[in-house]
């Protein structure tokens, strides 16, 4: 069986269930924009099917949906460089998200920790889609052969999941169709913090909203936000070993070093010694800097809701000519007959 040369191709998405915060930007689409300007071609996806796995309000689903949309373009995405898309409108991923079902095995999907995490001690009156979707993640990658995923530390255990789809599909089939997927972790804040505990991660669920700051934020509360945060009464250290056991101050230089593009080994460098009553300002102001355009520019977005259809309508064209020949050969893989003009 020869190797087969796959287009580099990156895939990635959110889900739109409101709340977008700074976890999500420099988790994920900080990150989206980088990858969009490298060697790849990049494809990025609000994951309405993902969303309904609990249960959405529609109005409050597609108001979140076209949100997140605008906040993908307001971060830096360029709709002429990177497919944008809502999954939803690209038919392929619900159909070989069903061939995956197939392959997948239950043991797989039961070791799947954020089922159990997010089922809790009800799992028997959580949906079939909840236990199941990680199969639709490995189609939303796979559809696109991506060969490229960016993921944050709780995502790799789906990832590896997709890994083992396609590799079992190859094997099983006898080919070599589907690409063994890389996850991409990089970055000084691929995992954010909530600003209240620097144990727990940033979440737009949680109670306190000075836990976080919110995409919609202006500058005023993003400024608030920071000099409020949760520290201790050291000073920062000038090497990273210094940060252990500091959880909140560990926190905060992450921030600092992902918004201004610095490992936080420079960043230290710069700011060993300082107190966090210096050191908060100056993060509230790069902040600032950074976040409130992308706040302005959403809302100006969602006040031109036609503008973000359209954007989402011409995402689904150029995605659909990606996916429906890969849906295409992998029904025939398969053995599914194909259509005949009548």
């Amino acid at each position: 069986m020869s190797e087969t040369t796959f287009t580099p191709r990156v895939f990635s998405g959110i889900q739109p269930t409101g709340n977008l915060h700074l976890g999500n930007y420099l988790g994920a689409m900080k990150r989206f924009v980088d990858m969009q300007n490298a060697d790849f071609e990049t494809v990025y996806c609000m994951v309405d099917l993902h969303a309904i796995t609990a249960w959405q309000d529609p109005k409050d689903l597609m108001k979140s949906t076209r949100e997140l949309c605008a906040g993908f373009i307001a971060a830096g995405i360029d709709p002429e460089k990177s497919i944008l898309i809502n999954q939803s409108q690209v038919p392929e991923h619900a159909q070989l998200g069903w061939i995956f079902n197939c392959v997948a095995r239950m043991g797989w999907m039961q070791r799947m920790t954020q089922f159990k995490d997010k089922a809790g001690k009800n799992a028997q009156n959580a949906s079939l889609g909840l236990f199941a979707y990680p199969a639709l993640m490995a189609a939303d990658i796979l559809i696109y052969h991506a060969t490229h995923v960016p993921v944050g530390e709780d995502q790799k255990q789906h990832l590896e999941l997709t890994r083992d789809i396609a590799t079992k599909f190859n094997h099983d089939y006898g080919v070599d169709f589907f690409p063994i997927t890389e996850p991409v972790i990089e970055g000084a804040a691929t995992r954010v913090m909530s600003f209240r505990d620097g144990s727990k991660k940033m979440s737009k669920s949680d109670p306190s909203d000075a836990s976080r700051i919110n995409m919609t934020d202006d500058a005023d509360t993003i400024a608030k936000k920071i000099r409020k945060a949760k520290t201790d009464p050291e000073g920062l250290p000038s090497e990273a070993e210094g940060l252990e056991e500091r959880p909140e101050a560990r926190n905060l230089v992450n921030i600092y070093a992902a918004l201004n593009d610095q490992s936080v080994d420079q960043v230290l460098a710069d700011m060993g010694g300082k107190q966090f009553s210096e050191f908060k300002p100056m993060l509230a102001e790069l902040a600032v800097s950074k976040l409130a355009p992308i706040s302005t520019e959403m809302a100006r977005l969602m006040d031109n809701q036609d503008e973000i259809d359209r954007i989402l309508a011409r995402g689904s064209q150029r995605a659909r000519e990606i996916t429906a020949p890969i849906l295409r050969k992998t029904y025939d893989i398969v053995g599914m007959v194909p259509p005949v003009q009548l």
